[in-house]
């Protein structure tokens, strides 16, 4: 099943983009998206009966390590190079008045 793109719906959609097209050029986008739609048409009749659903074309897989537990420093280590300090927390200049 063929379907054409008119050169009117290439104008209407163009007109509703805000897009000036000339004639020679709607006529080229017709033809160019009616190849694209028939291209289209032509996947769905592909058998995808023994292909297995996929989220993406190529094959993904988690690289991060494993989220484990661990020992780190202490607050009080954390805070002992900082350059201004109050109830055990960091000091920073307000930036909102």
């Amino acid at each position: 099943m063929s379907k054409k793109i008119s050169t009117e719906d290439v104008k209407h959609v163009a007109h509703l983009a805000r897009l000036a097209i000339t004639d020679e050029e709607a006529e080229k986008y017709s033809e160019q998206l009616s190849s694209i739609i028939n291209f289209s048409e032509q996947l769905s009749e592909v058998d995808t009966s023994n292909v297995k659903p996929m989220t993406h074309v190529l094959d993904m897989k988690n690289v991060f390590r494993e989220d484990e537990p661990k020992d780190w420093i202490t607050k009080e280590e954390a805070l002992k190079n900082a350059p201004d300090q109050a109830d055990g927390q960091f000091r920073v200049p307000s930036i909102l008045e």
